[in-house]
C-alpha cells in the first residue's frame, strides 16, 4: 500500500544549485538520444534565478531531497540586463561557439551568446516571468498549482501587475494547467507560447 511522502517548500540556497541544475537538465528537454552536457540548460534557465537580485526562487523538498523548483524574475528587463552584464560574460568565455559539440549542446550554447529576449508587448503588461519544473515523484499532488498561486500572491503584494511564462507549444498538459490558473495566451514563438496572468 502506497503512502504520501511529506514535502515542504522553502527559499532556494546556493547549495541547492547542483539539484536545481539536475532537475533543469532532466525535465527541460525531451530525451531524443542526443549527447547533452548536464550543466548547459541550467546555465540558461536556472542558475541566474538563484543568484541574481530581484528574484523569487523556491524549491520543493521531500525525503529524497530537492524535487522541484519555481524560479521567478520580478522585473524581466532588469533581470535580462543583470544576466547580460554579470552572468553571461564568463560563460561565453567557457563555451566558445567554434568548439565541436553535439547539435543539442550547440543550440544551448548559442543561447548563451544570443539570449532570447521577451517580447516588448508581453513585458509591458506582464513584467515578471517564471520557470517551474517538478520531478515525476513530485507531480500529481497539486504542488505546481500551489507554487504558482503562492508566487502570484507574493508578486501582488510587491505591486507587480502581471507575470508571464513561455511554454512549449506541444506541452498540452502544462498549457492546460496554466490556463486553469488564469493564464491567457499572449503570443506565439517559433515553437512556444507566451502565457500571462494579470495580478
Amino acid at each position: 500500500m502506497g503512502y504520501l511522502v511529506a514535502v515542504f517548500i522553502r527559499a532556494t540556497r546556493l547549495d541547492d544549485l547542483p539539484a536545481v541544475y539536475r532537475i533543469c537538465h532532466e525535465t527541460g528537454l525531451p530525451d531524443d538520444g542526443s549527447p547533452r552536457s548536464p550543466e548547459l540548460l541550467g546555465h540558461v534557465y536556472a542558475g541566474p534565478y538563484v543568484v541574481a537580485p530581484l528574484t523569487r526562487s523556491v524549491v520543493v523538498v521531500d525525503e529524497e531531497g530537492v524535487g522541484g523548483y519555481l524560479l521567478c524574475a520580478r522585473d524581466t528587463r532588469a533581470h535580462e540586463a543583470w544576466v547580460e552584464q554579470h552572468w553571461l560574460p564568463g560563460l561565453r568565455a567557457d563555451y566558445s561557439l567554434d568548439v565541436d559539440r553535439s547539435p543539442a549542446d550547440q543550440e544551448i550554447v548559442e543561447l548563451l551568446h544570443s539570449p532570447r529576449i521577451a517580447p516588448d508587448e508581453v513585458v509591458a503588461e506582464f513584467p515578471a516571468h517564471l520557470h517551474i519544473d517538478l520531478l515525476s515523484r513530485c507531480r500529481g499532488r497539486g504542488l505546481g498549482s500551489s507554487l504558482i498561486e503562492g508566487l502570484c500572491s507574493f508578486l501582488t503584494g510587491e505591486g507587480v501587475r502581471g507575470v508571464h511564462l513561455e511554454v512549449g507549444a506541444d506541452n498540452e498538459g502544462a498549457i492546460r494547467l496554466y490556463r486553469r490558473l488564469g493564464f491567457v495566451d499572449l503570443g506565439r514563438g517559433a515553437s512556444s507560447l507566451y502565457l500571462g496572468r494579470r495580478l
